[in-house]
């Protein structure tokens, strides 16, 4: 075939595709359904192509004479689906819900495995091997078109993001499993054979691909910044990525390279992208959706063009076949979505309303990969033409009939189960939105009309609309609905703005992609969260945003133990510029919650909002505040890090502009980058972390102890002990005397006054002498903030210290008479606050 009409062919494959998405949207089908359909037409049509004009004959000619194995369509376009996939996934989410995940994705292909293959054992004289080889094939679910529709209705985003991680992670276990029983049905494993064999060469495929692709990712993620400022070259080389994760594990170690491909993804997707510009991570993921469109369509036609071809011989019998092999599999899937998904989604807290369970149940679509396999049957040498012709068979009838029965009715069954409608608070807000957009508009097109001189009349017909439009709303009223459902739903769109508020901080604020993740990932939990349980869940999820995370704790482990500074630098790092972020997008959301929600939901919603927003905003402050004392020299540094950052890239953005409306050349432009990373490399020259002080240096550095004789502060040094305390821990307080005095080493802690005011003391400062000196401390509260490292003075050993030294007992003493007096004053000013609200109440 010559070369310019294989082109011409693959040509016209693309413009095919290129009108069926479109048309797909339009008809409201899923795309899949019409790419199978006219897929298996051209299978026909390019053997009965006399009737069509040149052009489109010399085409069907070209596509009649491809000869791509199936082998081939999987390893050019399989590994692009794959990766395109795992890189757009929400790697923290997908950990978030890993359990449900992978009992959707791992256990369901097994159940669904099992299920299909004992049920169609009963029906048909062929042996279990085949017929559960005929199981794995069918396992893979295609779940695109619930995910879009779950987006339309507005499913709760864990929800869509479980059922998305199960597409993912689904096909990887599928195909090993299918890999594992094609062996066993073409007798090129050892029998006999049974669960536990099965089993062991399925885990060792899964690994052995998992721990291969995790190094393969992890080598190109080392690779890109030497490839910093070479786009092009960094998205070729996640191309070369994704099919060396495919076959180096497949060809030469024997495991699966569609787990190996898979996870590759998630290691670039996580860590790759926080290696690259915001402006070629956003030119990363633009290619791999163009590349993913074409190999999810070109593999769909491919694989549906063979559907003539595979059904030809297809039998009353193999319709039978075909029928159980739907009941099974809806089975199976029962089974897995209401006897085992409940459990788990109510360990990681996520519940799934029924109605969605059933969508998710009916909605398991079976895509191209499917197809493909099933072709790849055919050609597998070892299997006899029979038992091939059977699982084909078999598997395209099955795939055929879910894309046309399930496809077909997935929407009506949302609209029986009216996941689609408003509910009356939802209806009500609508009809707010119209109220005030309509007379907002109708007062700007009578400011146009006078300006632009428009007759009275056509402006009375403009007004007659606007007029209808707010008649037509009046049926239900936000005023009808009570404080805390119209709370609820503020707050619900507060957490859909803060979503959008962290990416344009992702593109205006120089946020990093890993930062930007970890914000998205809590804000997607708290639309979840308000939506079940409203303020509480807010709160709840606040909470969550402000936790140290498991892995800053086990890195301050090892900087205590080993002295590894970098790690923590770089966890401190991560936690100050998330502080930051949500500081400047809770500052945004108060304002949002005056200037939108006030006027759709009332002032006493809003005030509710505003009041948690400023309470948010507050203990941000205050974490960020624990940061500068509990390291203040690398806190500093951090703010002048973030600062400079975003200069940086709001000159480098200014300087885009400059280029794209022609006022500098491309020459100029390069030459101001490269001035631009020469000017601010200081950026990356990080310092070393503040060292908690030595009991010696901290005695030098303590005012209080500073003149002390050397023989005394050594003896004193002698008999100071250690104490790590955790965040928020008490340490001192009204329910928790303890009679010792205290020397911060490192971090800080905050103590409360009985004015209800804090002072917070850092590095050097003491506290606890009160106690001791048996003085009225009881109003003192002292928790820790964050993980203070705090040195400890007996109560026996101070007193001996007190006794042996006049100076330092009148110091301490001194210090002692300071803060009793602000005891007395705050006392003072509580009780004329008391006695003034006594007599307003009067």
């Amino acid at each position: 075939m010559a070369i310019n009409m294989l082109i011409f062919g693959l040509a016209g494959l693309l413009v095919l595709v290129c009108f069926l998405s479109p048309l797909a949207s339009a008809l409201r089908i899923p795309a899949t359904l019409l790419l199978s359909v006219v897929g298996a037409l051209l299978g026909y049509l390019i053997h009965v192509h006399d009737w069509a004009p040149a052009w489109l004959a010399d085409s069907l000619v070209t596509l009649q004479a491809f000869e791509i194995p199936s082998e081939t369509i999987l390893v050019v376009f399989l590994p692009v689906l794959l990766f395109e996939t795992a890189l757009n996934t929400n790697v923290r989410g997908l950990f978030n819900d890993i359990a449900p995940i992978l009992l959707l994705a791992v256990v369901a292909v097994f159940i669904c495995t099992a299920f299909v293959g004992w049920g169609v054992s009963f029906v048909s004289s062929y042996s279990l091997a085949a017929c559960l080889l005929l199981g794995a094939i069918i396992a893979t679910t295609d779940p695109a078109a619930v995910v879009s529709i779950f987006k339309e209705v507005g499913a709760p985003k864990r929800l869509t993001t479980i059922v998305e991680g199960e597409s993912l992670l689904n096909d990887a276990a599928a195909i090993a499993l299918y890999s594992v029983m094609l062996g066993v049905a073409s007798h090129s494993v050892a029998a006999p054979w049974g669960t536990g064999s099965v089993l062991v060469s399925f885990m060792e495929l899964m690994i052995g691909g998992a721990i291969s692709g995790y190094l393969i990712g992890r080598l190109a993620c080392a690779a890109l910044p030497l490839l910093r400022g070479w786009p092009t070259a960094e998205i070729s080389l996640t191309v070369a990525t994704a099919y060396i994760a495919y076959i180096i594990p497949e060809h030469y170690f024997g495991w699966s390279g569609v787990v190996s491909t898979v996870v590759a993804g998630l290691v670039v997707s996580s860590v790759g992208r926080t290696r690259m510009t915001p402006t070629t991570a956003y030119a990363l993921a633009q290619s791999w959706r163009q590349f993913g469109f074409w190999a999810s369509s070109l593999i769909f036609l491919f694989a549906a063009m063979m559907i003539p071809r595979l059904l030809a011989n297809a039998t009353w019998h193999d319709l039978l076949v075909v029928l159980v092999t739907m009941l099974a599999a809806l089975a199976a899937r029962a089974v897995t979505v209401y006897g085992l998904l409940p459990g788990l989604t109510a360990m990681v807290g996520t519940r799934v309303d029924n109605r969605y369970k059933a969508v998710i149940c009916w909605g398991g679509l079976r895509g191209a990969l499917s197809l493909a396999l099933a072709l790849s049957v055919t050609e597998h040498d070892l299997l006899s033409d029979d038992i091939s012709n059977f699982v084909a068979i078999g598997a395209t009838g099955f795939v055929l009939s879910t894309l046309v029965i399930n496809g077909l009715t997935l929407r009506p069954l949302i609209n029986f189960l009216e996941l689609n409608k408003l509910t009356p608070l939802e209806r009500a807000l609508r009809n707010q939105a119209v109220v005030i957009t309509v007379n907002d508009l109708q007062a700007e097109t009578k400011r146009i009309a006078v300006d632009e001189q428009i007759s009275r009349q056509a402006r009375a017909k403009i007004d007659d609309v606007f007029d209808a439009s707010i008649t037509s709303v009046t049926d239900t009223q936000i005023g009808q609905f009570d404080e805390q459902e119209r709370v609820r739903l503020g707050l619900s769109m507060v957490a859909n703005r803060q979503s959008e508020l962290i990416l344009v901080g992702l593109g205006e604020q120089g946020f990093d992609r890993r930062t930007a993740e970890r914000l998205l990932s809590v804000s997607e939990r708290m639309e979840d969260d308000v939506k079940a349980r409203g303020m509480a869940g807010f709160e709840k999820s606040i909470e969550r945003s402000l936790q140290y995370p498991k892995t800053f704790k086990l890195v301050l482990r090892l900087h205590q133990a080993f002295g590894l500074q970098g790690l923590l630098g770089k966890e401190l790092g991560q936690r100050f510029v998330e502080l930051v972020g949500w500081r400047w997008v809770t500052r945004r959301l108060i304002a949002f919650a005056n200037s939108q929600i006030r006027p759709m939901l009332g002032d006493s919603a809003a005030d509710t909002i505003q009041a948690a927003l400023r309470d948010r905003l507050s203990r941000v402050e205050e974490n960020m505040q624990a940061l500068r004392l509990q390291y203040p020299n690398f806190a500093e540094w951090l703010e002048q890090s973030y600062l400079g950052r975003l200069a940086r890239t709001l000159e480098r953005s200014r300087y885009r502009k400059m280029l794209e409306e022609s006022i500098i050349n491309p020459e100029v432009y390069d030459d101001l980058l490269e001035q631009l990373e020469d000017r601010w490399s200081f950026l990356d020259q990080v310092p070393p972390i503040d060292v908690e002080l030595a009991p010696e240096e901290l005695a030098h550095r303590v005012p209080l102890l500073a003149d002390l004789p050397e023989q005394t502060l050594r003896k004193l040094t002698r008999k100071l002990k250690t104490r790590l305390t955790l965040p928020n821990q008490l340490i001192q307080g009204p329910n928790k005397p303890n009679p010792s005095l205290y020397f911060v080493a490192s971090g800080a802690v905050s103590v409360l006054l009985p004015d209800a005011t804090h002072i917070e003391l850092g590095s050097g400062e003491f506290f606890g002498e009160l106690y001791l000196l048996n003085q009225d401390a009881t109003e003192f509260e002292v928790r820790s903030l964050g993980y203070t490292k705090l040195l400890e003075l007996t109560a026996k050993d101070f007193k001996s210290m007190l006794a042996n030294d006049d100076g330092l007992r009148e110091a301490i003493e001194a210090v002692a008479k300071q803060r009793l007096r602000a005891i007395e004053v705050g006392r003072a000013e509580l009780l004329n606050l008391t006695g003034a609200q006594a007599d307003s109440g009067q």
